[in-house]
């Protein structure tokens, strides 16, 4: 029975670990496999125009980007 709680904290402390890397990186989940593009989907929306909500989701989006991408240049 020792060895099967030694096996069970060890387990624990692993997925902790793992757990706390994954918070602290602050990536979204991503597929190992390829996902959508593996069967030749570009996204998950294969509409020539999409709607206006995934539109201004794609709009607040690239907003997004382009102020994490930006370069300050009063620190320089």
């Amino acid at each position: 029975m020792m060895i099967f709680f030694i096996t069970f904290g060890f387990f624990l402390v692993v997925g902790t670990a793992m757990a706390v890397g994954y918070i602290f990186q602050n990536k979204a989940l991503a597929g190992s496999c390829g996902g959508l593009a593996s069967v030749g989907i570009d996204k998950e929306c294969n509409c020539d125009n999409p709607c206006e909500k995934r539109q201004e989701r794609e709009k607040k989006s690239a907003l997004e980007d382009n102020l994490k991408n930006r370069i300050d240049v009063t620190n320089l």
